[in-house]
């Protein structure tokens, strides 16, 4: 069955072209040209995923991210013609999955769309993998949560995989590459900035000291490990 696509942009001729585009490609395409309309068709169509611009007349891109977020964990890119690296953060802090910057090759997001979407099936099958404890952390993927010490982490949908990735592999040094590939897709190969970034926002929320990381460890010249709190 046809990967169901929402897109929503208040550009007639960008939502025209792209659904043409992606209905090409072998997608199924729904389009609203507001954030409002978008969000009942998501309630109503249940996407795969959702391309989202940031700069919509009345709710932003933003607020509609956090009001779809308040619904069901849809996969969301976003789409932003702002070249601000705050926009783009802020979004992947609310829990976008990806971003994409206008204007863009239609082959450069044909290819966000499959790393995001096997993310997403990945995501799924992770639905059959083991409730992770590690000290006072436990990882539950089929809830998708975190707790550290009895609260809640609050996670970025990229920083729950990453954390549950290094989790996945104690005491065991992952590249750089490695990480990628299994984080973010082998589409992200030679962009190491993705991992440093996740990397530093992670030991924000889960090391004493984010400054001199006891679990989340730099192996200079090679990757990080992950070392569990009881042995340290």
């Amino acid at each position: 069955m046809a990967k169901r696509i929402l897109l929503i942009d208040d550009d007639a001729l960008l939502r025209r072209s792209l659904a043409f585009n992606l209905e090409q490609a072998g997608y199924q395409t729904h389009t609203a040209a507001s954030a409002e309309d978008g969000i009942t068709i998501a309630i109503s169509q249940r996407p795969d995923l959702i391309l989202l611009d940031i700069n919509l007349p009345g709710m932003d891109g933003l607020d509609a991210l956090k009001k779809l977020r308040n619904e069901q964990r849809f996969p969301v890119i976003l789409l932003t013609a702002r070249r601000r690296e705050l926009d783009e953060v802020l979004g992947l802090e609310l829990g976008a999955d990806d971003y994409v910057t206008k204007p863009f090759d239609i082959n450069v997001l044909l290819a966000h769309i499959k790393a995001v979407l096997r993310r997403s099936q990945t995501a799924e099958e992770n639905q059959q993998a083991e409730i992770i404890q590690s000290g006072s952390l436990t990882i539950n993927p089929h809830a998708h949560t975190a707790v550290l010490r009895g609260e809640p982490l609050d996670l970025a949908p990229r920083e729950f995989d990453l954390l549950y990735t290094l989790a996945s592999n104690p005491n065991k040094v992952l590249t750089t590459d490695e990480i990628l590939n299994q984080v973010w897709g082998a589409e992200y190969f030679g962009q190491p900035q993705v991992v440093y970034v996740h990397i530093r926002w992670l030991r924000e929320k889960i090391e004493h000291d984010p400054q001199h990381p006891q679990q989340i460890l730099t192996i200079r010249g090679v990757g990080y490990k992950f070392q569990p709190e009881e042995s340290v």
